[in-house]
Parts: C-alpha cells; sequence; structure tokens
C-alpha cells in the first residue's frame, strides 16, 4: 500500500443510544453520509424497556431458548438487550421497524439477519461486541464491518499472550516498552485483530499471530500485509475509541467496492475470541493508551487524548 494515498474515511466515533426511543435518526443519518456507524450503550438502559416490551418473545425469535436457558439473570438481560440493540441498529439502515427483523444461523453459526422482505434492496453487515455492561453494535452498508471491546483496566499478560496475539514484529516492539506501555498497547492490538476476524467471519478460527498491524506515514492503523484473499490493505479502515473512559472499542471496516455485488446481509455476533488469559484483572495499566482516532466518552462528545 502505498502510504502517501489517501486512506479510507476514519471512524466517526461511537453514537451513544440511551435506548430504544433514542437518537435512531442520527445513526440512519450517519449511515446516509459513510456508509457505516458504530452504536454503544450498556445493558441497564435497556433493561426496563425490554422487562415491560410484551413482544419480548417475539422479539428474540429463535434466540428465545438460549435466552431462556442462560442461567444467571444478569446474563439474560444482557444477551437480550444486545440482541434489542442489533435489531434496533440494523432497522434504522434499512429503514424498517426492528420487530420486522429476526435473526438466523448459517451452519457453523454465523447468524444472518431474516424478514428483510424482497423490496429491501440493501447490503448490510452488522456485527456485536459487549464486554461488562457496554454493547457496541456496528453497522455498515459498504462492506464487512467488525467491533469488539475489553475494559481498559484488563490487565493482560504479554508473556502468556505474546505468542498467540503477535507477529514477530509486534512482539519485538511491545517487548521494547515499559511493562504499564506494553500492557495498553497489547489491549488496543488485541482488540483491533478481535475486529478485523469478525469483519472476516473467521472468529476463533484465524490466529492473530498470522496477521500484522502497522502504522503509514499520517499515522493510520493499516495492515502490515494484506493477507485476506488478495484484497488490498488499502480497503481496510480501523479505529480505536475510548468510550465511557472505561472502554477500549476496535473496529474494522472493509469497503466494498463499487458496482453490483451479491445481495447478502451478515450478522457477527461474537463478543471475544477468547475467554482465558483476557479475563485477569488487576489496576488500570500505567503510561498512556495512544489513539490514532477521535475517542468519545460514550454520551457524544467527541475529544482527543494527549
Amino acid at each position: 500500500m502505498d502510504p502517501t494515498r489517501p486512506g479510507p474515511e476514519p471512524f466517526d466515533a461511537p453514537l451513544h443510544v440511551p435506548g430504544p426511543e433514542g437518537s435512531w435518526d442520527e445513526v440512519s443519518d450517519r449511515l446516509d453520509d459513510v456508509g457505516r456507524t458504530l452504536v454503544c450503550t450498556t445493558w441497564g438502559q435497556w433493561l426496563t424497556p425490554l422487562l415491560l416490551d410484551p413482544a419480548l418473545r417475539s422479539m428474540l425469535g429463535d434466540d428465545w431458548p438460549r435466552y431462556r436457558q442462560t442461567p444467571a439473570a444478569a446474563g439474560r438481560m444482557r444477551f437480550a438487550a444486545s440482541r434489542f440493540v442489533m435489531k434496533y441498529a440494523a432497522a434504522a439502515a434499512l429503514n424498517v421497524p426492528a420487530h420486522t427483523l429476526d435473526l438466523g444461523y448459517r451452519p457453523g453459526g454465523r447468524p444472518v439477519l431474516r424478514g428483510l422482505g424482497e423490496d429491501v434492496d440493501v447490503d448490510l453487515d452488522v456485527s456485536l461486541a459487549h464486554t461488562d455492561e457496554l454493547i457496541v453494535v456496528g453497522v455498515s452498508r459498504t462492506g464487512p464491518i467488525g467491533v469488539d471491546a475489553e475494559p481498559v483496566d484488563r490487565d493482560v499478560s504479554f508473556e502468556l499472550l505474546r505468542g498467540r496475539v503477535c507477529t514477530a514484529e509486534e512482539d519485538d516492539v511491545l517487548a521494547a516498552l515499559p511493562e504499564g506501555e506494553r500492557r495498553a498497547r497489547l489491549l488496543r492490538l488485541w482488540t483491533l485483530k478481535e475486529a478485523y476476524t469478525k469483519a472476516h467471519g473467521h472468529g476463533r478460527r484465524r490466529r492473530f499471530s498470522t496477521f500484522g498491524f502497522g502504522e503509514d506515514s499520517r499515522g493510520r492503523v493499516v495492515l502490515a500485509d494484506a493477507p485476506d484473499e488478495g484484497a488490498e490493505a488499502g480497503e481496510w479502515s480501523f479505529a480505536t475509541h475510548l468510550v465511557q473512559d472505561r472502554y477500549l472499542v476496535s473496529a474494522a471496516h472493509r469497503r466494498r467496492p463499487a458496482g453490483p455485488g451479491a445481495r447478502g446481509v451478515a450478522v457477527d455476533t461474537g463478543s471475544r475470541s477468547a475467554a482465558g488469559p483476557l479475563e485477569e484483572r488487576g489496576p488500570r495499566p500505567q503510561g498512556q493508551l495512544r489513539f490514532l482516532r477521535p475517542v468519545t466518552s460514550g454520551r457524544g462528545e467527541g475529544r482527543r487524548t494527549p
């Protein structure tokens, strides 16, 4: 990729939507403007309208048995809220009522949106991530999208993860950093790789150490090479945002070439590829996180980190 050529349009900060009656017009407007957007919320903000919704069972559709079988009440509410947020975000993109959409699953478990009807001729990709209270949905009309989220104070072990997450070049860079900055950069790298594999639909089937990230001369996050079935690395855009001062949210998007293409609506509802080492807890990493894009508190006000 030529680092001097214009890069993909950067991701705007996630839009905070506090419930079903939230600012979906703003979501729709952003999709009209740039073809993709990120939506964030907390499941607690959806709890009351969700519990009071007489159509809860029909809204969950085929996910109702999974909802009922989730043992912990908080887990059930988080699961239901995440499906509601995803349907409402997709409905804003498609300009249809949320209750008309349903989630199905392809062989292998990859979900797809159903109930669009033959008169809806829109390619739509949706990705979901959730961690703790946070729910994040990425929506795109212009190509595959993936999102991932982690608490910013998650203590990740470089020694434990370096062989699984980093390429040789990334390992060398991180190993030379002070410990606090190394942990912060590793967490950011993890979320970017999660988002990228979700956009591909690979999920946990692809080893993170087989592809890497770097920066071009303008400070944009770019693929270190183009390992994805012949696509140019320049077709991809990446971003990491700080949301509510508590979470890292990373997104990956591959812009679909202009022109006619196969119609399809894909949904990735994964939240994390691995539960083991990333379940470690500890103090907030010392040192500053470096973000390449505008970040937001999650309430609409954009700002930049130092």
